[in-house]
């Protein structure tokens, strides 16, 4: 039985108890759940104050010869009923009373008396030391009503662009951050009472138990509003059991598959066209590398959809699933209960699809069977944890050992991480020595003409529009295509199988680093040293 039975049902038994009950009473009972949403109200009878104080409301406002007709709950004291009555009489008019129940005299209420709108202020991001914002977002959230709390954070995290919020146990208080273009904010911190409800309504919300000494994983959905537009955004949801309560952690998704684009991840023309040129063959295996929240998800997300046309079969085992696409079959792995991507694997190959992701490649079992979906006529996507992609390459490496068969598997491997965006109050300065011989460093043996002299780099400046300076994120992508130079290491042709050997020898094929692409970015205006340095 779903909620709405549970309703009516219940709806239906309290009408049944207030007939037997106006029967004792001695007086008509009136089902009012035809015309409680309906019925025109009776207004300049009865205050909204005398309603509420004795349970009583008009239902017909009489004169002539018609009589004035009130409803009546078990509530409304009988001496009232009675005084009424009499009232009437003597001014020579009639007063008839039915009785009700409580389900509808609070619908009855509900269009009497609407409870008012509250606006709460919005929630501001503190800076580095900023106690006054952070205690007056905390004295709003204690002000908003306790059916409100939840979803009041939730839409103002949407409103600020936070990827994340933290609900967090310490000492004697809890306290709660936003984590906004990559970094950790804190918001404010709330008591026991206001946390116990946030927690509740993410146990109902989120399928996951308040009272367990484990960690949990749960996923949600929440309508927002922003800017008169509304929208579905997805949350997960993680807990974990800490030393003085239990913490979560929602992921935000404002998910919109037309986002999930190439063209609007701010590639160059030149990694766009390495890209479409490795996914365009029918077989072969793409890695996204980075860590978590450097938007791996998004980037194969927009790989799929480039190739989700009606002549592909599309799978993708996924755990949990994060955005759900049209046309693409995708299947949920639960890991923490015995699901395997590589049992997923192998299972979904034999319904003959063009295009697999894997979710994440976290084991040599899964490694082998990508490998070889990928030489049998499978184009496979999958997200592997390493920092760069030559350490990407050694780690699959040790995975899977030398291997000539993963030499004619792997086509390219990316590894990404996003950086702030300088908003556009940014103030041009001239670069410190410091800073010129860094640049030199980092950039030393590339093709780039650089006027060190007159170098410029750029600094934030806070705005209200842009607290910190920045203004959302931008990818920076390395790319490493697999050649023949890169295949030797995979076929056991060099000793020498490591990190460093392998980056040296894509950066000789024309390879651009994280670091390389971060600094240029950086030359541009596009973002600053110390963000790319704090990232990478």
């Amino acid at each position: 039985m779903d909620e709405r039975e549970i309703q009516i049902k219940r709806r239906e038994n309290e009408e049944e108890a207030t007939a037997g009950r106006a029967r004792i009473l001695g007086l008509p009972y009136l089902d009012t759940r035809n015309f409680e949403n309906t019925l025109p109200l009776t207004m300049d009878l009865l205050d909204v104050a005398e309603m509420r104080r004795n349970y009583i409301l008009p239902l017909h406002k009489g004169g002539g010869d018609e009589h004035f007709q009130f409803m009546v709950t078990s509530q409304t004291p009988r001496s009232l009923i009675q005084n009424m009555r009499q009232k009437y009489t003597d001014e020579g008019e009639r007063a008839d009373f039915f009785l009700i129940s409580g389900a509808a005299f609070k619908a009855f209420m509900l269009r009497y008396d609407p409870p008012k709108e509250i606006i709460y202020d919005d929630i501001k991001i503190a800076g580095e030391g900023d106690s006054e914002t952070i205690e007056a977002v905390s004295q709003t959230l204690a002000e908003v009503s306790t059916e409100r709390i939840f979803d009041f954070l939730i839409e103002q995290a949407d409103r600020l662009g936070a990827s994340d919020i933290h609900i967090e146990n310490l000492n004697n208080i809890i306290r709660i951050r936003m984590r906004v273009d990559g970094l950790l904010h804190p918001v404010a911190n709330i008591d026991r009472d206001k946390y116990r409800v946030l927690m509740g309504e993410l146990s109902s919300r989120a399928n996951i138990s308040t009272a367990t000494d484990k960690p949990q994983s749960g996923h949600m959905q929440q309508e927002v509003v922003h800017d008169g537009v509304k929208r579905m955004l997805n949350l997960r949801v993680e807990t974990i059991p800490t030393m003085y309560g239990q913490d979560a952690v929602l992921r935000l998704f404002n998910f919109d598959e037309s986002l999930l684009n190439l063209d609007l991840l701010g590639l160059s023309a030149d990694e766009r066209a390495k890209i479409n040129e490795i996914i365009s063959h029918p077989r072969g295996l793409v890695l996204m590398v980075g860590p978590t929240g450097s938007g791996k998800s998004t980037t194969l997300y927009s790989m799929l959809n480039a190739l989700n046309t009606t002549d592909r079969k599309i799978i993708t085992l996924e755990d949990p699933i994060e955005y759900g696409i049209t046309g693409i079959s995708q299947i949920p792995i639960n890991t923490n209960e015995g699901g395997s991507f590589a049992e997923g694997l192998r299972s979904v190959l034999r319904l003959d699809p063009d295009v697999v992701m894997v979710g994440e490649i976290r084991d040599a079992d899964t490694a082998k069977t990508a490998i070889q979906a990928s030489i049998t006529g499978h184009l496979v996507l999958s997200s592997f944890h390493a920092n760069s992609t030559a350490a990407a390459f050694s780690r699959m490496i040790d995975l899977v050992g030398v291997n000539p068969i993963f030499a004619s598997s792997i086509r390219l491997i990316v590894a990404q991480r996003l950086v702030r965006k300088l908003a556009d109050s940014k103030k041009a300065r001239g670069a410190t020595e410091a800073e010129k011989e860094y640049i030199r460093s980092v950039l030393n043996g590339l093709n780039i003409k650089v006027d060190f002299d007159n170098l410029t780099l750029y600094d934030p400046v806070e705005t209200p529009e842009a607290p910190f300076g920045y203004s959302g994120r931008m990818v920076l992508m390395e790319q490493l295509v697999v050649n023949d130079s890169i295949q030797a290491f995979i076929r056991g042709d060099t000793a020498d199988i490591d990190t460093a050997a392998i980056e040296k020898t894509a950066k000789n094929q024309g390879m651009l680093t994280l670091e390389q692409k971060g600094v240029l970015a950086a030359m541009k205006g596009e973002t600053t040293l110390a963000e790319v340095s704090r990232v990478i």
